[in-house]
C-alpha cells in the first residue's frame, strides 16, 4: 500500500493542509490552563444521576452513559487529568458545587440565575421543557396545565421552579428533591403533572405505563457546560473542547448512546 505523504507547510498554506486531510490534532493545553480547570490533579465532574443528559446506567449491561458523563471523561482525556464523577443529587446541592469549586465541570441549563454562581461555555444541546402527565390527566395541551386545582411538580431549584413560581397563576406547585422521587410523587397521583425537559420526561415516561409527555412547550433548555467562577484562564480551551465535540459529533453521539428525547434539533 502507498503511503500518504503530507508535507509540513507554513501558514498561508493551511487550506491546502486541510484539502489533503492532514488537519492538525488539538492543541494541548499549558501546565497553567490544566491548573486552573483542574487544581487537584484530577478533573472532578458532577452530576446528577438518574437522566440521559446528565448520567444513567443501563440496567442489562451496567454500562454508564449519559451526555455530562461522558463529556466530562473526554474533557478529562483531553486536558491530560484523571477523571473523577462527583454525585450530586439534586439542584441545590449542584449549584452549590460548583460556587464553591467542589466540582470543575458540570453540564446543566444556562440561566442568567446560574449565571451568578458559575460561567458557561456555549450551549451543546437545546431540549424543549414540557409536561408529563398521567393516563387519566385531561389536560392535552402546555397551555391548560396552568388551571385552579391542577398541582404542578417541579424539582427543587430547577429553572423551572424559578420560572413557575413567578408564572404560574392558577395551579399549585409540588416541589420533589430528586427526578426519582418526582416518579414515586406521579406514580402515587400526588402531581397531576410534572413540568421540566422532555430528555427527563421521556425518560420518566418509561418508567410510568400509560403516562404521556405532551405536544408542545413552554421554554427550551440551553444546556452547556459550567466551570466555578475565577476560572477564566481556562475559558478558550474549555470554549475550543465544546465546538470540537460538536464538529465531531461527540455530543450527537453521547446523545444517542443515551437516548435522549426531546431535542430541538430532532424536532426541526
Amino acid at each position: 500500500m502507498a503511503k500518504i505523504w503530507c508535507p509540513i507547510i507554513s501558514i498561508p498554506m493551511i487550506v491546502g493542509m486541510l484539502a489533503c486531510g492532514c488537519a492538525s490534532a488539538p492543541v494541548a493545553p499549558s501546565a497553567q490552563v490544566r491548573q486552573v480547570l483542574a487544581p487537584t490533579g484530577t478533573l472532578r465532574v458532577g452530576v446528577n444521576p438518574g437522566t440521559p443528559g446528565q448520567m444513567i446506567r443501563d440496567p442489562a449491561t451496567g454500562e454508564v452513559k449519559g451526555v455530562a458523563y461522558e463529556l466530562g471523561k473526554e474533557f478529562a482525556r483531553r486536558l491530560g487529568v484523571p477523571f473523577e464523577v462527583v454525585v450530586l443529587g439534586g439542584n441545590t446541592r449542584f449549584r452549590e458545587a460548583l460556587r464553591l469549586g467542589q466540582v470543575d465541570f458540570a453540564s446543566t441549563n444556562a440561566t442568567p440565575a446560574r449565571a451568578q454562581d458559575m460561567d458557561f461555555a456555549q450551549p451543546h444541546l437545546e431540549i424543549e421543557a414540557g409536561f408529563l402527565v398521567p393516563p387519566e390527566s385531561s389536560i392535552s395541551s402546555v397551555a391548560e396545565a396552568d388551571r385552579a386545582g391542577i398541582r404542578i411538580g417541579v424539582t427543587l431549584g430547577s429553572t423551572t421552579d424559578a420560572l413557575f413560581s413567578k408564572e404560574l397563576k392558577n395551579a399549585v406547585l409540588v416541589r420533589s428533591p430528586t427526578i426519582d422521587s418526582a416518579i414515586k410523587m406521579l406514580a402515587a397521583r400526588q402531581m397531576d403533572a410534572f413540568a421540566t425537559n422532555k430528555a427527563n420526561l421521556f425518560e420518566m415516561s418509561d418508567k410510568l405505563p400509560g403516562f404521556r409527555v405532551l405536544d408542545g412547550r413552554y421554554s427550551v433548555e440551553k444546556v452547556s457546560i459550567a466551570i466555578p467562577k475565577g476560572r477564566d484562564q481556562g475559558m478558550p480551551f474549555l470554549r475550543q473542547f465544546v465546538e470540537d465535540a460538536k464538529s465531531e459529533g461527540l455530543v450527537d453521539a453521547a446523545a444517542k448512546r443515551a437516548g435522549i428525547r426531546g431535542t430541538v434539533n430532532e424536532l426541526k
